[in-house]
């Protein structure tokens, strides 16, 4: 399945955000700062990982039901449900 623009913008973005977080910790920026930057970059993964699931469900496991898999869709959901728990 083809991701949209969007999730590649996204992920340049996060590219970013890590390089300036490795250059906060390399300037020995103040710890709060740092941690800001972290937690916006794990809200930024996050939102990531609920676009590719909301594609995978709405596209790949209801390929996967109408040609009779629904066992591997199910685990699959499992699967993503139980790393999402983590």
């Amino acid at each position: 399945m083809k991701h949209p623009a969007s999730l590649e913008r996204r992920l340049k973005i996060i590219e970013g955000q890590v390089r300036g977080l490795r250059e906060m910790i390399a300037d020995h920026a103040y710890c709060i700062d740092v941690i800001t930057q972290s937690s916006a970059i794990k809200q930024a993964l996050t939102s990531i990982e609920d676009l590719l699931l909301a594609q995978h469900l709405s596209h790949c496991a209801i390929q996967q039901i109408r040609e009779g898999n629904e066992e591997k869709a199910v685990q699959e959901i499992l699967q993503v449900y139980q790393l999402k728990r983590k």
